[in-house]
């Protein structure tokens, strides 16, 4: 029966998405001298950016809208506005190239293996890596439908008239009838009646096309669009307070951090568990130095409260994992000596820490 002998912390990965990791089992044999090398890494985070871009396009007959059809409040202006819609986070770690080390076993050790991301970085010892769930695919772009000219239901009438406040004057009684026509159906009393249900659907759906064009061109269009940008931010050890790490516009959108077209986003990063300095002596450094090199070597990341602000507001405020605020410890190398029943080890490959250890 197996025990599990320690689950070292409980770990808060902020993610807004699930990346699956290819993975490579790696043999400790002879040819290796019983030694596999792997990284351990550092923490980055992926800061997701979505924005939405609306354009308003008047109609052009906006200054008869409330004349003729009672509308108060038509488009008047020609004009493409940017809003920011959400933020999110992903912890992605990356291979620390100053943080490489060998775990080394016996020769008689039970066929010990190591689990390695594409990267190098540490998955499991002894053991499977969980499978994480697959990203979802992503939905094929919609091509934006080219715009329906309003013309093409006009009268003869209405193409005949002299003047643009007598076209309105026409178009306006045209929408009246259309939703004249559209009540009478409805209600069942229209001289020509669909004479089924497809013909219903077709005859409503066609009714209604024509009128929203044509009111469209009273009360102008909008249209909206989705975008997101990521924006990597790779943190050192020490706290960092409202850093710019980019700007956003109105009428720009998202912009570099040196543009000054925009207002800044902040981003701000406090160690909420800050180790204690201390001055190591040159035998105690080499001490430490032997401890990691006997041994397996993980991180221990430390908790981190991260802010994301903009305009005066927190838009994003979440606890998360930082390696660069932590430490790293070292399991003895005698844990892998069994013959019997090899330890298993398995790691968060995006901190480097343990999960659980189980014999």
């Amino acid at each position: 029966m197996k025990k599990i002998y320690v689950l070292f912390f409980f770990v808060t990965f902020l993610f807004s998405e699930v990346f699956p990791q290819k993975t490579t089992r790696i043999d400790a044999v002879k040819a290796n001298n019983y030694g596999v090398v792997y990284s351990l890494p550092k923490t980055s985070f992926v800061i997701t950016l979505k924005t939405k871009k609306t354009t308003y396009q008047r109609g052009e007959f906006y200054t008869y809208a409330r004349r003729y059809l009672g509308i108060e409040n038509p488009i008047t202006e020609n004009k493409t506005v940017y809003s920011l819609e959400n933020v999110s986070v992903t912890n992605k770690g990356i291979p620390d190239k100053t943080n490489s080390f060998m775990v080394e076993f016996r020769p008689n050790t039970t066929e010990p293996f190591v689990y390695l991301t594409e990267e190098g970085l540490i998955c499991t010892i002894n053991a499977m890596p969980e499978i994480k769930p697959t990203a979802p695919a992503e939905q094929p772009v919609k091509t934006k439908q080219q715009p329906i000219d309003p013309r093409r239901f006009f009268s003869e009438e209405t193409l005949m008239a002299g003047s643009t406040a007598k076209q309105a004057e026409l178009v306006a009684k045209q929408i009246l009838e259309l939703r004249r026509s559209r009540n009478d159906i409805l209600i069942g009393e229209a001289d020509n009646m669909p004479p089924d249900g497809e013909a219903y659907k077709v005859v409503m759906d066609q009714l209604d096309l024509q009128e929203k064009v044509l009111t469209e061109m009273f009360t102008g269009t909008v249209e909206t669009e989705t975008f997101t940008a990521d924006i990597t931010f790779i943190p050192d050890d020490k706290n960092i307070d409202r850093k710019v790490i980019a700007r956003f516009s109105t009428k720009l959108g998202l912009v570099d951090a040196d543009n000054l077209a925009g207002a800044p986003v902040y981003l701000s990063l406090t160690n909420k568990t800050p180790k204690p300095e201390m001055q190591l002596s040159e035998k105690e450094l080499q001490q430490l130095e032997k401890k990691l090199k006997e041994g397996l070597v993980y991180n221990i990341p430390s908790k981190a409260e991260m802010k994301i602000e903009h305009n005066n507001q927190i838009i994003r405020n979440a606890e998360v994992d930082v390696v660069q605020f932590g430490s790293k410890e070292v399991l003895t190398k005698k844990m892998f000596d069994s013959c019997k029943k090899p330890i298993q080890v398995i790691f968060y490959p995006e901190l480097g820490a343990i999960k659980q250890i189980i014999q």
